[in-house]
């Protein structure tokens, strides 16, 4: 199970985030109150089959685990970030934050905030599905 990798587990990798695929990269805190709200859509989008990994930012792992185990885990896999070094290389200033990368590994969206219904169905979708196309 993925969360037993918190705090343990693999780093992401640029040759991960160029594996075949389109895949969304979230970043997320269990201290986080709209990381709990976009929770539902992050389920419903991994049940639709979107991969989804997760990047658990300056939370502590023991947190992270026990909110995954209580709220459910859309994560393919998920990597720690205790100190924020990641999401300084991805230029993330809060969470969520969620990207949309291509086949060829390259971001081709930044969702600042929880994904809610409305950028879901006006952009996170019909992104994801275009890029799938090509």
């Amino acid at each position: 199970m993925q969360v037993a990798a918190l705090g343990t587990g693999p780093e992401l990798t640029d040759a991960m985030l160029r594996e075949p695929g389109v895949k969304l990269v979230n970043f997320w805190s269990s201290w986080c109150a709209p990381c709990r709200a976009e929770h539902p859509v992050l389920k419903a989008l991994s049940a639709e089959g979107v991969t989804i990994l997760g990047v658990n930012y300056k939370d502590k792992p023991e947190a992270a685990k026990k909110w995954l185990v209580e709220l459910g885990d859309p994560y393919l896999m998920n990597v720690t970030d205790t100190d924020g070094r990641l999401g300084i290389d991805f230029g993330v200033y809060g969470v969520p934050e969620t990207f949309v990368i291509d086949k060829q590994g390259v971001i081709r969206h930044k969702h600042i905030g929880p994904i809610d219904a409305a950028a879901l169905e006006k952009k996170i979708l019909p992104l994801v599905r275009e890029l799938q196309k090509s």
